[in-house]
């Protein structure tokens, strides 16, 4: 399958690219970015060409693996999708729910693949541990905590202006939510309060029954970094276990499970349905944390 990458910022160049240009069964085939220059030298590193048109890097891929802030990358994914071209999308795949619902619509219209790279769900170790206990069954409590450092001199997403605005909830709240959902369930409702250093903390009530609380900050404290996940249930307490493999090589596994989605037809569960569904959480908890309410999903 021939990819093209839209974006050329960090994340485009030492993960996603890097993981394309060296997968077994995929062709990186071009890049594409806002900045021609950014993009030609993209291109260069990896010796692919660098289009200026969106639009004729799409007429020479058979799907794109998109790198962009998130406002930018929902329309276009819906331009990719119509254009009939497979879509390997990054979290979050919107800040508009309307927005992800149309990307969604476009591919379903279009008849395209789809999968979000929810990264922890592309660790083998990780996913392993997922569907297991979804299986068991039982669980009732799960609270995460997130904190990162990114502002920080050296930091590749200093510079990043979406996550300056828009913070943890929205770059954090995606990992979180992928590893909350399958084990509890679509959420209810929520609500949420502020805390320091632009913390967000999140009270969720699940369909079934079940409760989860989540802190998310990318603006933590230096020394005060902090990243893991506890569930509780019928059969005990339990932990989200370290990853087993890096980021480039998650991300390949991400390109793998679109090419068998296109290939077979059959629905990933990291599609983009939920990166919509995900996208109408945290819609939901930036009203909660505006106005100190409880706000269904």
């Amino acid at each position: 399958m021939r990819f093209g990458v839209l974006g050329t910022g960090h994340w485009a160049t030492v993960t996603q690219a890097a993981a394309l240009a060296t997968h077994p069964s995929a062709t990186l085939a071009g890049v594409w970015g806002r900045s021609p220059d950014k993009a030609a030298d993209l291109g260069s590193r990896y010796g692919v060409p660098a289009y200026a048109d969106v639009e004729e890097l799409f007429a020479a891929v058979d799907a794109v693996a998109i790198a962009l802030p998130p406002d930018v990358q929902a329309p276009l994914a819906v331009r990719a999708a119509r254009a009939g071209k497979h879509l390997l999308l990054d979290k979050p795949l919107a800040l508009d729910p309307a927005a992800a619902d149309e990307v969604v619509a476009a591919a379903a219209t279009a008849g395209v693949a789809t999968v979000v790279f929810f990264t922890n769900r592309f660790v083998p170790s990780v996913d392993t541990f997922l569907t297991a206990n979804a299986e068991l069954g039982g669980w009732y409590a799960a609270h995460g905590t997130m904190y990162a450092s990114i502002f920080q001199p050296g930091n590749p997403y200093a510079g990043s202006l979406w996550r300056k605005e828009h913070g943890g909830l929205w770059d954090l709240g995606p990992h979180a939510l992928s590893v909350v959902l399958p084990l509890l369930g679509p959420v209810l409702d929520l609500s949420a309060a502020e805390g320091p250093r632009d913390t967000a903390h999140l009270l969720l009530r699940h369909e079934n029954g079940a409760a989860s609380t989540l802190s998310l900050t990318v603006d933590a404290a230096p020394d005060a970094t902090s990243f893991g996940f506890s569930y509780f249930g019928e059969h005990g307490a339990t932990t989200l276990p370290p990853w087993d493999v890096n980021q480039v090589e998650a991300f390949g596994n991400a390109v793998t499970a679109l090419m068998d989605v296109a290939a077979t037809g059959r629905r990933h569960p990291c599609d983009a349905a939920l990166g919509a569904q995900v996208t109408h959480i945290l819609a939901a908890a930036e009203q909660a944390r505006r106005t100190s309410t409880i706000v269904a999903v």
